[in-house]
């Protein structure tokens, strides 16, 4: 509608995996798309998230699909394998200069962003766009011990907004889970490459040591 704030949407994947999970639910992505519409005149739903393309069969490949052709903007790129000190096989990739490029470009265009990582490095990115005259806000949560979200980013947004408190509104139905897809057809959130390195957690969610 005119007159709606311009918003979009910046979804560091494997952070927001990691912090939905640390919760204890599965994200619904159709519903988390319903909400924020709701938000504003919503310009952009941009998703990121490396892939091993080495792999015959990526786990996160049907989510990724099915974003793709559901309102989303997915941006991808190929995690990097490697062989540890001990011998086992690591998976690491970031898109925290793909995520930059992407909202400094759209920042003139746009009046509020919901930028879904805890990540610290992005606290530089966040003033940057704040300069342009964009409202920023930070969607993660403190809920977790330790909390999923850098203190420096939370002090910089404009806005903090705690997922476990929408939990309900974006959140898919535990009762949906034993059919390994929810009703609304998005496929169940697979483990993302990557986050034994950076956030504790192995493919089939098993905390780890780090």
């Amino acid at each position: 509608m005119v007159g709606d704030p311009r918003v979009a949407l910046f979804i560091d994947g494997a952070n927001l995996y990691a912090t939905s999970k640390q919760l204890g639910f599965d994200m619904d992505y159709r519903r988390l798309l319903k909400e924020f519409q709701g938000r504003g005149n919503l310009i952009r739903a941009f998703y990121f998230t490396t892939l091993v393309e080495s792999e015959e069969y990526s786990s996160i490949r049907p989510l990724v699909d099915w974003l793709d052709y559901n309102g989303y903007r997915v941006i991808t790129k190929a995690a990097k394998e490697f062989t540890d000190a001990a011998g086992r096989r690591r998976v690491k990739g970031n898109m925290d200069i793909e995520l930059a490029i992407e909202m400094l470009e759209l920042a003139p265009h746009l009046d509020q962003i919901y930028l879904f990582s805890g990540d610290g490095d992005f606290r530089p990115l966040v003033e940057a766009v704040q300069r342009k005259g964009v409202k920023v806000s930070v969607v993660s949560t403190i809920s977790t011990n330790p909390p999923m979200v850098s203190d420096e980013l939370r002090r910089q947004c404009d806005e903090f907004v705690e997922l476990a408190q929408l939990m309900q509104k974006v959140g898919r139905d535990p009762a949906e889970r034993a059919g390994g897809r929810p009703a609304s057809g998005a496929p169940a959130t697979p483990a993302h490459p990557g986050l034994e390195r950076r956030y504790g957690i192995r493919q089939g969610d098993e905390p780890i040591e780090t």
